[in-house]
């Protein structure tokens, strides 16, 4: 098979790539940028486009299929040439299903915790030693890729975006799946530049659990009305299965499953991860795997990159990092870490980065989200609202906006300078951010704030 990527340097797709490259397949692609990792990655396989740019010269006869990236845009020379030649195009949700429409898939939803509960489906399943093909949002431990695909797992479990698929296919990327088991984890509004409102983002998880399969499960959390309300009124021939957040106690700063045969020690905490576990096991059970087997191995999962990752320590002192962004991912893991260590300052950080986040009509949303911490800062680049084009915001505003003690900086130096004057003693930072703070290495600046703190 002789595949090529327009836009094959994004997270997504040149995992796709290396994972088509080690089946077999004859891979090439082109981009006009390409950062790191994806670079050394694509490089280490001979993978990475020997001259950054669009070139229509490498769109022939001879490709089996074009894959087609976000990155890429309507206009591309790439994109045009192969449509001129009538070849078969495909955008990256399309790819995966065509490559397990015979298989059983699994698709995790949700507009917080989809890609821990991936994570939590997969690990169970590597540790029962079950094949199974798999797309994820974030590197894990023990995956080499963030793609994979066989020939002949009876399983695929995908993480399901609500982002538009390409520039030419609008809809979401979780309807292209026709999942046979789908969950969805929670609604609460996000991406508004594609869902101007919460109805209309609503729907889009309505269409979600309709495209399920025939005789096919529908998963749910049961305290979410929205979800009640769509498992009300989908299809009769799917079963339907609401689940709640696991049983759990916290007991010297440790997360502890309770059980009906025995308490089970965690190395993930916070209540988003229980609801996360929960519907994890639900899916596992669905597919005949033991409770005994799906807590031994939930036991030992240690999460996701960037998802409650612990960048640095000492005996008194945490630094966390996580993706949150959205008003809801920032709300249940600031109140994660509150709970966990009630008697320690949390001092947390965050980055308005996104579009949603960074519009004008959506800061609303983001107020009371970081009330649990007792110092909180707030970060944005005027820069990258010019780089949206967006309408300016300014301090007063997003302060406005959370509510609150909250500190605003439109600096990313004058901020660290800030969070290198906290003495960390008996407390915890969490940064919060689907970005980097304007350029910031965030592990190494976490091990000179622990560093700087040892006396």
């Amino acid at each position: 098979m002789r595949v090529h990527f327009i836009a094959i340097g994004g997270s997504a797709m040149h995992n796709l790539a290396l994972t088509l490259h080690q089946k077999g397949y004859q891979v090439t692609g082109s981009d006009d940028e390409i950062f790191e990792p994806s670079r050394t990655r694509l490089d280490k396989k001979g993978l990475l486009p020997s001259e950054m740019g669009w070139n229509p010269e490498k769109i022939t006869q001879n490709l089996d299929a074009v894959i087609l990236g976000m990155h890429a845009r309507e206009d591309n020379p790439e994109l045009i040439r192969a449509k001129e030649l009538g070849l078969k195009i495909y955008s990256y949700p399309e790819y995966l299903y065509e490559q397990t429409k015979n298989k059983c898939r699994i698709v995790i939803g949700g507009s917080h915790g989809k890609t821990s509960t991936t994570a939590m489906v997969m690990h169970v399943l590597k540790h029962a030693n079950i094949k199974f093909d798999y797309m994820v949002g974030a590197q894990l431990d023990g995956f080499e890729t963030m793609v994979s695909l066989s020939d002949d797992a009876k399983y695929a479990v995908f993480e399901g975006d609500e982002y538009l698929t390409s520039p030419i296919d609008l809809r979401p990327k979780f309807h292209l799946y026709n999942p046979n088991i789908a969950l969805v984890t929670g609604i609460a509004w996000d991406h508004i530049n594609v869902f101007p409102t919460f109805d209309i983002y609503v729907e889009q998880f309505k269409i979600f659990a309709d495209l399920v399969e025939e005789n096919g499960t529908f998963i749910y959390f049961a305290q979410d009305e929205h979800l009640s309300k769509i498992a009300n009124e989908t299809k009769t021939s799917i079963s339907k299965q609401a689940y709640n957040t696991h049983p759990y106690k916290v007991v010297n700063g440790v997360c502890i499953l309770t059980t009906e045969s025995a308490d089970v020690p965690l190395k993930i905490f916070g209540e988003h991860n229980l609801q996360n576990i929960a519907g994890a096991k639900a899916i596992c059970t669905a597919i005949g795997i033991s409770s005994d087997l799906f807590y031994e191995a939930i036991a030992t999962f240690a999460g996701a990159a960037k998802r409650l990752q612990l960048l640095a320590s000492k005996s008194d002192t945490n630094i966390y990092l996580d993706f949150a962004h959205s008003p809801s991912k920032l709300k249940a893991t600031t109140q994660a870490v509150k709970e966990q260590f009630p008697n320690r300052k949390l001092i947390a950080c965050m980055e308005l980065h996104t579009f949603s986040s960074l519009n004008k009509d959506f800061l609303s949303e983001y107020r009371g989200t970081m009330s649990k911490s007792d110092v909180a800062y707030v970060y944005f680049n005027p820069e990258t609202i010019k780089h949206k084009r967006l309408p300016e915001i300014n301090k007063e505003e997003v302060k406005a906006a959370f509510g609150g003690n909250v500190e605003v900086f439109t600096s990313s130096e004058q901020l660290i300078s800030e969070l290198k004057k906290i003495q960390y003693t008996n407390s915890n930072l969490l940064i919060m951010t689907s970005g980097n703070f304007s350029g910031v290495d965030l592990k190494s600046f976490a091990q000179e704030l622990v560093e700087q703190n040892i006396k």
